[in-house]
């Protein structure tokens, strides 16, 4: 089957533009035209866009879907006090099941909000594969990683979750290790977790440099090195690095990383909401980085919402440099897109709307009164855009929100197990 977009405006995220009356031509799972209307392109279906923006969809490239069930459960608190004394004894008690229905929710937010690829980080991620391929969306499962007693049972976890799900879902799901952080890996368990990933993929993602008493431990603990200088002292720098947070990252540790390797993600809401600080990004693009973003958990955020990140991530780097061009619109968007898809190693086929590429495609109505009047479509879609704009969503070429409603699976069921789920939760806390 095939698709054409006639008339239709296109978001460039590579040349910085808005590519207006173009015909985008989908044949399967692929874009494979892209011209000036007018010239004669035939499809199975024809969706007049003249009041559309096509955007690549967006990619979340940091987040822990399964934790819905703690979203505004836990909130007012420090990273340190939020994780020791409310959501780590909350979540001894989740099981594969309740894993399961909460990425499902996850997830449902995130396509609602013109998310088409995720990076999760979590556990029971078969479940979380299971959940992904039943919706639709595309995305690289990442087991989270911590020492302890059974460190070489969850190596073997990795091992297994990635000969079951890597490349499946038609290749829309991938698989990686992911090292949960320097406070809670052990040196050898770092370094275990980096030659699983050289015997896989050679890709890793980590938490890294995200409060200032982990940049202060990590000195105490390490004689006087920063997160990042530590690991990459233990070998990390041959490795595809994404490092969620790095809101301490010194310029000295910018200009030792290799710019090709490591991609900082940047998750503005959870750093402002935990009080964490801010991001250096105009540095990090001065230096060369390309900075990804994400939304982090519902329970630090407390939501999956992509357009409400690239909105935030705009204005506080703004205020945080005091320069109104410190971030621009169209920046902020590559961070949602491309520089999303070369943090995951998927940049050949996602993160931009070129031909060949895969039809990974988020669908706004410029209809909404927040495109109203049209003015600059890129500045729209960075500041007044939310997520009740976007139309519909469409990945491998094929929809699955359409008209608002999602394609694949019934989220008022979802709503109502993630409820249900989170009661007994409740009680086997003690909570109830």
């Amino acid at each position: 089957m095939s698709l054409l977009f006639r008339n239709t405006n296109i978001l460039d995220v590579v040349g910085g533009q808005v590519l207006s009356g173009q015909d985008l031509l989908i044949e399967g799972d692929r874009i494979r035209a892209l011209e000036a209307t007018g010239r004669g392109l035939e499809a199975h279906q024809v969706i007049e866009g003249e009041d559309l923006l096509l955007s690549p969809g967006f990619i979340n490239a940091h987040t822990h879907l399964g934790m819905s069930y703690f979203r505004n459960y836990a909130d007012d608190m420090d990273l340190d006090t939020w994780l020791n004394e409310a959501i780590w004894p909350m979540e001894a008690h989740l099981d594969g099941e309740d894993i399961y229905w909460g990425s499902l929710l996850s997830l449902a937010e995130a396509l609602r909000s013109g998310t088409t690829c995720f990076c999760d980080m979590y556990y029971e991620m078969d479940r979380v594969g299971e959940g992904a391929q039943e919706i639709g969306i595309r995305g690289l499962l990442t087991r989270g990683l911590t020492s302890g007693p059974d460190e070489e049972a969850k190596l073997e976890e990795v091992r297994d979750l990635y000969a079951r799900y890597h490349k499946s879902a038609q290749g829309r799901i991938r698989v990686a290790p992911a090292p949960h952080a320097i406070y809670t890996c052990s040196e050898d368990f770092l370094k275990k977790t980096f030659d699983l990933a050289r015997d896989l993929d050679g890709l890793i993602h980590i938490h890294t440099s995200e409060t200032k008493k982990e940049l202060e431990d990590s000195r105490a603990a390490h004689e006087g090195r920063t997160p990042i200088n530590y690991l990459l002292d233990l070998g990390m720098g041959d490795l595809h690095t994404l490092a969620a947070h790095c809101v301490y990252m010194t310029e000295e540790e910018m200009d030792r990383v290799d710019k090709d390797k490591f991609f900082p993600l940047y998750n503005p809401s959870s750093n402002l909401k935990l009080a964490s600080g801010f991001a250096p990004l105009k540095a990090m693009l001065d230096k060369g980085l390309s900075p990804a973003l994400g939304t982090d958990g519902d329970s630090s955020n407390n939501n999956q919402d992509m357009l409400e990140e690239i909105h935030l991530a705009a204005l506080v780097n703004k205020a945080l440099n005091q320069d109104p061009k410190a971030l621009p619109a169209i920046e902020v968007l590559r961070m949602a897109t491309i520089n999303g898809a070369r943090a995951l190693a998927w940049e050949d086929e996602i993160g931009s709307l070129d031909v060949g590429k895969k039809a990974d495609i988020t669908v706004f109505d410029l209809n909404s009164p927040n495109f109203t009047p049209r003015n600059n479509l890129i500045s729209a879609l960075c500041y007044s855009a939310s997520s009740e704009d976007v139309k519909d969503v469409l990945v491998d070429g094929d929809f699955v929100l359409r008209n608002r409603k999602l394609v694949k699976v019934d989220l008022d069921l979802i709503r109502k197990r993630v409820a249900e789920r989170m009661e007994a939760l409740k009680k086997k806390a003690g909570q109830a």
